[in-house]
């Protein structure tokens, strides 16, 4: 099984500014063994970047190359920086930079909704294209819309949905989020993470059937071949432990073939983001 959405972060190197008094859980280190110690069924993961710096990405990709674990670095740039393909090189170029496969912002953070319709961050989305990485959206609802359109004026760059776009499982709603996924979805060059759904429900008493709407929206909209398992640990243990995490992903996939199960739990992630 590939893990393609997890964290680590050391509070002795870099506060988590984003940890507020309702996430103490999360005020901690978290390093790779603390993740091989609940997660023994887990052959690679993808280690995705959690704050806004330009010293974490060379520091994960270190990591990487000193890790049997870790398959793959999806990194942070600043994309609206004039020579954000140099940067983007220089992470390629330095120590671990074979595992750099991806970059993301925090667009969710972003108070402009169309923050991912400027013409400084689309020509950042191409100098990531230019340079063999996918690009994560991490986006809210209403930020659906700019990402349909961002990601249909780059037909040839790939882009992975990152939390299903976050929708709003706490208050039962599907729509508008549902019509808008479905839209995105048309477009090829885009895959979905089934990660993060356990902390947009109810932290203390979600079920997997909970979920189960908004999973059936995405598998139908994407496909098993466009769709891949991500824990997002530790930010899961906010509402469930890895295991329980596992569980629910394999109770919703349960009645798909083996084949299906095969592509969402490894075989897209591989091909995503280059894992043996």
């Amino acid at each position: 099984m590939i893990d393609a959405h997890q964290h680590f972060w050391d509070l002795g190197v870099r506060d988590q500014e984003w940890i507020t008094e309702a996430m103490l859980p999360l005020r901690r280190n978290f390093g790779v063994e603390d993740l091989r110690a609940v997660a023994p069924d887990v052959t690679a993961t993808v280690l995705v970047q959690t704050v806004t710096v330009p010293d974490e990405t060379p520091e994960f990709l270190a990591l990487a190359e000193d890790s049997d674990l870790v398959g793959a670095v999806v990194g942070w740039v600043d994309l609206t920086t004039p020579d954000v393909g140099d940067r983007i090189k220089s992470y390629l170029d330095g120590h671990g930079g074979s595992w750099l496969r991806g970059i993301r912002h925090q667009v969710q953070g972003e108070p402009d909704p169309r923050w991912l319709c400027r013409s400084d961050v689309r020509r950042g989305l191409s100098a990531v294209s230019d340079n063999g990485l996918v690009y994560e959206l991490l986006t809210l609802p209403h930020q659906i819309p700019a990402a349909v359109e961002t990601v249909s004026a780059l037909p040839s760059t790939r882009f992975v949905l990152d939390h299903c776009s976050k929708p709003p499982i706490a208050s039962g709603q599907l729509f508008p989020w549902a019509e808008d996924i479905r839209i995105l979805a048309l477009n090829e060059n885009v895959s979905c993470k089934l990660s993060g759904l356990v902390t947009e429900a109810d932290w203390t008493q979600w079920t997997a059937e909970e979920l189960r709407p908004y999973f059936d929206v995405v598998l139908e909209a994407f496909g098993p071949e466009r769709l891949m398992f991500g824990s997002d640990w530790p930010v899961c243990l906010l509402a469930a432990d890895y295991p329980e995490v596992v569980a629910a992903a394999r109770a919703l996939t349960a009645s798909l073939s083996a084949a299906e199960q095969h592509a969402i739990f490894t075989a897209s992630a591989a091909r995503t983001y280059r894992i043996a």
